[in-house]
């Protein structure tokens, strides 16, 4: 999973998936990381109301060991997908957009209100679950 900062949307995404698949080795990364820094404070009371933990979380930037240990990379957003194309052209063919079966970027609620958070937290569950079937099928 992979966003901007790696303290929002990709750690959300984590979360949620490992919830779900918990057999699956999940892992999260920022394009231009706050590396070191714990989730966003407002992002770990959300997580901790839908029963996951956030309160772990460091983070950290996207590797090229990142990408090519990844069967599948996630960006909340097209223009992610595409720097990461840019940088690593031998991602082509695993990485794509959370919200790809729906063509949307997932929200990016850094510094926002609640209802950015809500709405992102939102996208991120139905985007999750667009990809359950795919990520299983990977994962045997």
């Amino acid at each position: 999973m992979v966003c901007e900062g790696n303290i929002c949307r990709s750690p959300v995404a984590r979360v949620f998936l490992k919830q779900v698949l918990p057999f699956v080795a999940v892992s999260s990364a920022g394009t231009r990381a706050l590396v070191g820094k714990q989730a966003d404070p407002l992002a770990i009371q959300l997580a901790h109301e839908r029963g996951m933990d956030l309160s772990d979380h460091v983070a950290v930037g996207l590797t090229r060991d990142h990408v090519l240990s990844a069967e599948l990379i996630l960006s909340m957003t097209n223009m992610q997908r595409e720097f990461i194309l840019a940088a690593y052209p031998f991602a082509r063919g695993k990485i794509f957009r959370l919200g790809d079966h729906d063509e949307i970027d997932i929200v990016d609620p850094y510094l926002r209100h609640r209802s950015a958070f809500d709405l992102a937290f939102a996208q991120i569950e139905l985007g999750v679950s667009n990809w359950l079937e795919a990520i299983a099928r990977l994962a045997h």
